[in-house]
This record gives structure tokens, sequence and C-alpha cells, in this order.
């Protein structure tokens, strides 16, 4: 398709081409769906040791109970190259344990150079927080809670990473709400590293994940 420029009326014209490129440019970009075909072929198995089987298709994650853990991470030039943001962003997915009592699923993600993980059905299967704040996991930071996450059933979250803020909703309810500055974040030591820069991980459970999103805030 060839434009006449001359044809629109000068500086208009270019107003209007300049309006549809940017429009057009990965950086405009608001979400990205990350379990539809454009990125599928991006994600593995994390290659944790004695990890379970990961499939994926579709539109779905299931990690297969490992000893004890299993992880899948997206590939880092795929976040890279899609342009996905590392701050000001939410990230929206839905997490079922189908079989086990312990975390399912606990999502590792960006927060500017860093990375930290939200465990969800931790330490016997109830336990929510982030890991990790100042060298403390989530067992033992302010980010710290409780909830029964019921078998079968899927849990939706939301995690919202702001400039000096971390917040993550569960099914709804807010659990987490913790400034970040002046805080050192980082992942508990560890398989946990291998599910960067985006992954998720489950610990001696059968697991999925659909709906994975991440949107521009």
């Amino acid at each position: 398709m060839n434009l006449d420029i001359h044809s629109f009326g000068g500086r208009a014209a270019w107003l209007c081409l300049f309006f549809i490129l940017a429009q057009c440019s990965p950086a405009r970009r608001a979400e990205w769906h990350l379990l539809t075909d454009e990125f599928a072929p991006a994600w593995k198995a994390a290659g944790i040791p004695e990890e379970g089987a990961v499939t994926i298709q579709n539109g779905e994650i299931t990690l297969q109970p490992g000893q004890p853990m299993t992880g899948a991470r997206l590939d880092a030039q795929a976040w890279e190259n899609a342009g996905i943001p590392t701050t000001r962003y939410a990230i929206e997915y839905e997490a079922m344990r189908v079989e086990g009592n312990d975390f399912f699923g606990t999502v590792t993600f960006p927060v500017d150079d860093s990375h930290v993980s939200l465990v969800v059905g931790g330490w016997g299967g109830t336990l929510v927080g982030l890991s990790s704040i100042d060298d403390m996991d989530a067992s033992e930071n302010a980010t710290t809670g409780n909830a029964f996450f019921e078998n079968n059933r899927w849990h939706r979250v939301r995690i919202e990473v702001r400039d000096d803020e971390l917040r993550a909703w569960i099914n709804g309810k807010l659990f987490i709400s913790t400034s970040t500055r002046g805080h050192k974040l980082g992942l508990r030591a560890g398989d946990i590293g291998r599910c960067t820069p985006f992954g998720f991980a489950s610990y001696a459970t059968q697991a999925r994940i659909r709906n994975v999103a991440i949107r521009r805030l």
C-alpha cells in the first residue's frame, strides 16, 4: 500500500501517519496474553532438578508434581522482544491445585532490575506472601498471610507492580499492599531462580495455570 503524503494536506498528514505508527509500535502495546499462540513457543520447563512433567497446550500450563518442585518459565528474550515492562504493570492469571497440599500458583516476576515471587498456598497449603524482601522469605516478612485454597477450583490472582509498591489480590481479596521504597527485593535462594524472568512453580503438587495476562498500568 502506497501513501501519498501530499494528498493528505501537509503537516496534518504527517501527524496522522505518526499517530498510526505510534499505535503499532511495541512500546505502545498495552497488554499481552502469555498463553496464546504468540508466546506458546517461548515457554519451557524451568530445568529444576527432579521436576515433574510440564505441558503447555490449549492455553494452559500443567505442572506435574516434582521432587519436590516443578517450574515453567517464559524465555527472557521473548519478554524483552515483546516490550513487556518491568514496572507499572499488572499480572493476572488463574491457578488451580489439582492435588497436593502445598504451593501451586507461585509466580516469579520482575520488579525493575530485581525479581520476587508471590507464594500462593505454601507451607502446608495456606501461606500467601512475597519472597523475598530484605532477605526474608514469604513466611518471615510483613507480607505474610493465610488463606484456604480448595483443590480443583480456579483461584484468580492479580498483582500490581508500581513504582514503590507491590499489591496482590486473590479471588478479589487484597492480601498484600507493601512499600518497596528502601527495601531489598530478591528471590529465595534455590531453584526458584530458574523461573526468571517470568514463570510459575508448584511444590509437590499438580497445578494448572491459565489466562495469564500482563497489562500496563
